[in-house]
C-alpha cells in the first residue's frame, strides 16, 4: 500500500485531516485494515505534505541517527516518485561517531540530496563559541543551528524528536513555533485539534516540525524492521573499547576521554541513540539483529536518552532550558 493510499484510508476511517490518530481514529483504522505502523506512517506522510504546501524553504535535520533516517525514509515515500523537495541539515559537533557520519554522507549522495553541514569547530576556531571544560559539544550546537536557519532562510525545520524521549519533548506540538531569536516558549504552543496544523509565522520566525511525535522507540524499530531500513552498524551489538563515566560506557576520543583513572575495557555494546561521543553512552548488549533489538527494547524500563545521554542528566530541566534557547 502506498503512502497516499494509507492517507486516504485513514481519512475514510473518520479523521477529516487525513490520518487516523487517537482512540477513535485507531478503531476506525482497524476497521479498514490499517496496522498501528501504517497509521503512524500515514500521519507522518500527511505532515510532510502539509509542510510542502504551507512553507517556502523547509529543511530536514539529518544526523545519520535512526530517527532522522526513518524521517528521511518517510519523506521520500511522501513524494515518490518525485524527488524530495527538501534539503538536509546537520550540525556537526566534530565529535560524532564515524560510522554515523559515513551513513549520513552515503544516504545524501544516494538520494541526490543537498546536505548543509554547520560545523561547531568553525565557531570554536573563530571565537564565537568556547570549548566546555567537560569536552561536551552538544550544548554548543544551538548557535550554528540558528545561524544556518537564518542565513539559509529556512522557514520550517523537521526534527526527529519523539514525545517518549524526554519530559520537555512531551510539551511540543507537531508544529512548534520559534520566535525571531529561535527560542521556544511553551505558552505559545498552538492547539492541534483534529490534527489541523497552523504554520502561520511572522518574518524572521520559523516552525519546528516533528513528524514522529506520536512514535515511540519501539515503533521506530518495528518500522525499521518492516521497511528493511539500513542503519549504521553502531546500533547493533558489536565489540568496542569503552570506559566508565557518569554511569555510562563512553567511547574514547580526542574530546577528552579517558582520564588517567579511567580504564579502557573491551565490551559487547550497542548504542540506543547517537550524538556527541562525549555524552552518548553505549549499553551492554548482545542484540546484533533487529529482532533481538526489539526484544531488548520491549523489556527495558529506561528511555533511550535517560539511559545513555549525559547532557540530559545535568538537571531536571536541562533539555527544556536548551529548547528555550533554540535547541531541538
Amino acid at each position: 500500500m502506498s503512502g497516499s493510499d494509507r492517507t486516504d484510508d485513514a481519512a475514510r476511517a473518520g479523521d477529516p485531516s487525513g490520518h487516523a490518530s487517537g482512540a477513535g481514529g485507531q478503531a476506525g483504522a482497524e476497521r479498514y485494515g490499517l496496522s498501528h505502523l501504517e497509521v503512524l506512517e500515514s500521519e507522518a506522510v500527511h505532515i510532510f505534505r502539509e509542510v510542502a504546501g504551507e512553507f517556502e524553504r523547509p529543511v530536514i535535520l539529518y544526523s545519520g541517527g535512526k530517527d532522522s533516517i526513518v524521517m528521511l525514509h518517510l519523506a521520500l515515500k511522501a513524494f515518490a516518485p518525485a524527488p524530495l523537495p527538501f534539503s538536509l541539515l546537520h550540525v556537526d559537533t566534530g565529535h560524532n561517531f564515524p560510522e554515523v557520519l559515513h551513513h549520513r554522507d552515503h544516504q545524501a549522495a544516494h538520494h541526490n540530496l543537498r546536505l548543509h553541514i554547520a560545523h561547531v569547530q568553525d565557531y570554536i576556531d573563530d571565537g564565537r563559541l568556547r570549548e566546555r571544560p567537560d569536552g561536551t559539544r552538544n550544548p554548543l550546537q544551538t548557535l550554528p543551528l540558528l545561524d544556518t536557519i537564518t542565513t539559509q532562510r529556512f522557514d520550517a525545520v523537521f526534527g526527529g524528536g519523539r514525545r517518549d524521549e524526554e519530559k520537555a519533548r512531551a510539551k511540543e506540538r507537531v508544529f512548534s513555533l520559534r520566535d525571531e531569536f529561535g527560542t521556544w516558549n511553551p505558552r505559545r504552543q498552538r492547539p492541534e485539534l483534529w490534527q489541523l496544523y497552523n504554520g502561520r509565522h511572522s518574518p524572521g520566525e520559523h516552525v519546528r516540525v516533528f513528524p514522529l511525535s506520536n512514535w515511540t522507540e519501539l515503533d521506530v524499530w518495528q518500522y525499521i524492521a518492516h521497511e528493511k531500513i539500513e542503519l549504521p552498524t553502531i546500533y547493533y551489538a558489536h565489540t568496542r573499547q569503552v570506559f566508565h563515566r557518569h554511569g555510562m560506557w563512553l567511547a574514547p576520543g580526542d574530546w577528552g576521554g579517558p582520564h588517567d583513572h579511567e580504564t579502557l575495557q573491551t565490551r559487547h555494546v550497542r548504542y540506543r541513540t547517537v550524538g556527541d561521543m562525549s555524552c552518548t553512552g553505549a549499553v551492554d548488549s548482545h542484540a546484533d539483529t533487529i529482532d533481538k533489538v526489539i526484544t531488548e527494547i520491549t523489556a527495558s524500563r529506561l528511555t533511550e536518552r535517560g539511559a545513555t545521554r549525559a547532557d540530559d542528566k545535568l538537571s531536571e530541566a536541562a533539555m527544556e532550558d536548551r529548547k528555550r534557547e533554540g535547541y531541538f
